[in-house]
């Protein structure tokens, strides 16, 4: 596709990344619209999935849709902070040291099975997801300002993983899964599959001017002060509900807002309406809570406490 000849608006902006990816990624337009909810927003994503639901694929469909640099990187418990953000390597010609980059300098990164890595290496992971930098040796090395983090945990599986702390999963600004398709998809993609497949053929869609367009028009979307309110009584609730040891940042109530603006925008429309800010409640604020042990052992979870949230406080009219 020559996108040079195309229409450039804002939304038809999604709308043609969104068809690229549907074109690789099927039936999962909401979970695809939720990820470029955050993209375009500039939040990272944790994708909460069991193995060969299409997480690697759909972080390369992202990359290549919008001209983005992609990187993977395989956390292991052996990895270290260096294999992440790179060396500084002393050069005996030159008698210099000179930094050779990790692969943390890409525009989409996937961290894959990120709960895998010890805690120094997850935290390697802050200061690039929080201040889109890293520091090696007291020097500071920018990161792209598309730096777009899709990590990835199994859910089922506990053995030999390392809980992310509390302070990074507030850098995620939204937690989903993509899940499996249902058969009559499935046969399809299996057809897809003959040659080199639906991923080898995707033509770029959008590029640096398309995302900067993208952005000042979700800025421009309005929202109420009476919505403003209720995101922040609904992030308040999960501080002062029971069961609940910590609950959601200010950090959850900006990107709420942020995300729900996004949304707005794929809608057409220029202000922000209640369903929108419920569609990503739970995906944005459940993450972020910390229930105490007699609410886990209970069976209680994140999302539903959040759903429980949005049932006892109605939206404004």
């Amino acid at each position: 596709m020559d996108i040079s000849t195309v229409t450039t608006g804002p939304r038809q902006t999604y709308q043609r990344v969104l068809d690229n990816l549907l074109s690789v990624i099927k039936g999962k337009e909401d979970a695809l619209r939720k990820l470029l909810a955050a993209f375009f927003t500039g939040q990272h994503v944790l994708l909460e999935d069991v193995p060969g639901t299409g997480k690697t694929t759909l972080a390369k469909a992202l990359a290549a849709s919008l001209r983005c640099s992609f990187q993977r990187i395989q956390f292991t418990p052996d990895l270290l902070p260096s294999d992440i953000v790179g060396v500084t390597v002393f050069n005996q010609q030159s008698r210099e040291f000179n930094f050779h980059r990790g692969p943390i300098f890409a525009q989409v990164l996937l961290t894959d099975e990120i709960n895998r890595a010890s805690p120094r290496t997850q935290s390697a992971l802050l200061e690039a997801m929080a201040e889109k930098q890293v520091s090696v040796d007291g020097v500071r090395y920018p990161l792209d300002n598309a730096f777009f983090v899709i990590a990835t945990q199994n859910p089922l599986e506990s053995h030999g993983t390392y809980p992310l702390p509390e302070a990074q999963m507030d850098r995620f600004g939204m937690r989903f899964s993509l899940g499996y398709v249902p058969p009559e998809l499935e046969v399809q993609m299996l057809n897809d599959q003959q040659g080199d497949g639906p991923l080898a053929g995707l033509q770029p869609c959008a590029d640096g001017d398309d995302l900067v367009g993208m952005k000042r028009a979700i800025d421009h979307v309005h929202i109420s002060e009476e919505l403003k309110r209720y995101i922040v009584d609904l992030v308040a609730a999960t501080r002062n509900s029971p069961g609940i040891r910590i609950g959601a940042s200010f950090r959850a109530s900006q990107t709420l807002m942020r995300i729900s603006k996004a949304l707005a925008l794929f809608d057409d429309r220029d202000f922000v309406t209640p369903d929108l800010i419920q569609e990503v409640a739970s995906s944005v604020l459940a993450h972020r809570l910390c229930l105490d042990s007699q609410s886990r052992f209970n069976g209680v979870s994140a999302d539903l406490v959040v759903q429980d949230i949005l049932r006892k406080i109605p939206p404004p009219t």
